[in-house]
């Protein structure tokens, strides 16, 4: 007996645009220019805007599958093209600027961009890709500067367009690409449908993910080229939360004063952004009234203890998430249960350090070489996800060895999880230490180094040693006005850490490098610290 349920309702991002259209179309979307400048808008608005870019679009030969390439900050124009492109039936395809333009016109060749929208801010990252065959088409979103004669302007675009009578589609079409940072090996192009992206909005909206509501007014500092930019977008849409969107400056000042001016009420980013705005408010704590500021997402890395009780001297809490490009990208959470919340201060900081349970329709598990581990805490094993907003291959059939047999993603993350299902990220897979047979975790060692009131910013790496086969490096940043004391570091983390787990040396550096997502870049570090042509053999662990 089969159920009697209209099952020839497709889960179409289109959904999305004509409810925000329709129920929320008052709702202010307020953007920051290149120069400083507030832009605003509403839903209604952008919405209406979109339905004439996709009709520009078609006029520039996109058609169902076509992909169109962005190279856009968090701004109004992207916003557009997030509804304009797969409510059309093409494929919205968002560039990260930051990568090197060698590997920008691989992605746009390999992904088969037909056409590429530029603001006009990052033209000169578009001019230095030499090898980008397949586009056809560029439009510049302009601001001050005239668009190049061999270019369409943005605007003329749209105001030459009808609104597109948007098409029936069916709920597995792709809607939009996005390319993993391709640290090991290139890069792997990720795939959504429309399904995978609406249930995505949707799950991000549960209380017990990241909670987004009609209340809610919603900064995205992550970018809108990375994975989405976490389905902020969409969820907002979906539930007619107001959106704040910071455009290219997302130093602290210009971050606080959105987050104060507009109310934001949740505000989502990785830890290389919050960091340094702590230290503002630190600084200023009276100058930004952050009150309305209920929620502060952090994900991409892990956040350090101090980061969490920095932000809880000024009422703001900060939430853990866990998640991956293949993910579309959102994991896990980490919400403090209900049963555990009266636990001594430390006790309870330290939960909210992990990154969490797994979000409604995320399956996980972790498996070592023993087999799927168990939820002990304490046995590590690499995690591995599934679920329908889950990546079940990447484009042009690559990278098959990340998916297991039975059907799981491979992420490459070793965790230990707890026996509420709570994962703790011990580290990536190629960043653990083994040293003498036994795993020291660098990401433990990081955050415990970072609550050192000298440091600013650490990262461990391994590097060979004849006798443990591996050791730990700690590359350290200081704070303003500290000067290097590996002994008070040491002692720091003695109290936390065996004596064989500790960091066998410390370089102290003026900065850490970090990819194009904002991640420590530990290929980088390891090309500047460890010898060239060194090896290691192991022996037991280096006990005493």
């Amino acid at each position: 007996m089969n159920g009697l349920m209209m099952d020839d309702f497709p889960l179409t991002l289109t959904l999305a645009a004509r409810r925000a259209e329709r129920f929320h179309g008052h709702r202010r979307v307020v953007s920051r220019r290149p120069d400083h400048s507030l832009h605003e808008t509403t839903y209604g608005e952008l919405i209406g805007r979109a339905r004439r870019l996709s009709g520009g679009l078609a006029e520039l030969g996109i058609k169902r599958g076509s992909r169109v390439a962005t190279l856009l900050w968090n701004q109004p124009e992207h916003l557009e093209l997030y509804f304009a492109a797969p409510a059309m039936g093409a494929v919205i395809h968002t560039l990260n600027p930051r990568l090197h333009p060698d590997e920008l016109g691989y992605i746009i060749d390999h992904a088969e961009d037909q056409i590429v929208v530029v603001d006009e801010t990052l033209r000169p990252v578009l001019e230095k890709v030499a090898t980008a065959k397949s586009l056809e088409h560029e439009v510049v979103v302009a601001h001050s500067d005239p668009v190049p004669a061999e270019a369409t302007p943005y605007e003329e675009l749209i105001e030459g367009s009808g609104p597109a009578d948007w098409p029936a589609l069916d709920e597995r079409t792709a809607a939009a690409m996005c390319y993993t940072s391709g640290t090991t090996g290139t890069p792997k192009g990720v795939v959504y449908s429309h399904r995978s992206a609406t249930l995505h909005a949707l799950n991000a909206a549960l209380p017990d993910a990241l909670g987004i509501s009609s209340r809610d007014v919603v900064l995205p500092v992550v970018p809108m080229f990375h994975a989405f930019s976490w389905g902020l977008p969409y969820a907002s849409a979906l539930t007619g939360a107001g959106l704040v969107l910071p455009g290219p400056h997302l130093d602290p000042v210009s971050v606080l004063d959105l987050l104060a001016g507009e109310e934001v009420t949740i505000t989502a980013g990785v830890p290389s952004v919050w960091m340094p705005m702590l230290t503002a408010l630190d600084d200023e704590p009276a100058r930004w009234d952050l009150s309305k500021l209920g929620k502060l997402v952090v994900g991409g890395s892990a956040a350090p203890p101090s980061m969490i009780e920095g932000y809880d001297r000024h009422g703001i809490e900060l939430l853990h998430a866990w998640g991956m490009t293949e993910m579309s990208p959102l994991g896990t959470a980490c919400h403090v249960p209900a049963d555990i919340g009266e636990l001594p201060e430390p006790e309870r900081t330290a939960y909210r350090a992990r990154q969490g349970t797994a979000v409604p329709l995320v399956d996980i598990r972790a498996r070592n070489d023993d087999g799927e581990v168990p939820w002990d805490d304490s046995t590590m094993g690499e995690l591995e996800v599934r679920g329908p907003c889950v990546a079940s291959g990447y484009h042009g059939g690559e990278g098959a060895d990340k998916f297991t047999d039975d059907g799981w993603f491979r992420t490459g993350d070793v965790v230990t999880i707890d026996e509420r299902g709570c994962i703790r990220v011990c580290d990536r897979s190629k960043d653990l230490v083994k040293s003498g047979g036994e795993w020291i975790s660098s990401v433990d060692l990081e955050n415990a180094l970072m609550g050192h009131p000298a440091v600013a910013e650490a990262a461990v790496i391994a590097i060979p040693d004849e006798r443990w086969g591996e050791r730990p490096l700690a590359v350290i940043v200081l704070a303003d006005g500290e000067e290097p004391d590996v002994e008070s570091l040491r002692e720091h983390l003695a109290g936390q850490f065996a004596k064989w787990q500790l960091p066998e040396s410390f370089e102290f550096v003026e900065a850490i490098p970090r990819t194009a997502t904002g991640k420590w870049k530990k290929t980088e570090l390891r090309e500047r610290f460890v010898p060239a042509g060194a090896s290691a053999s192991a022996q037991g662990p280096p006990r005493g």
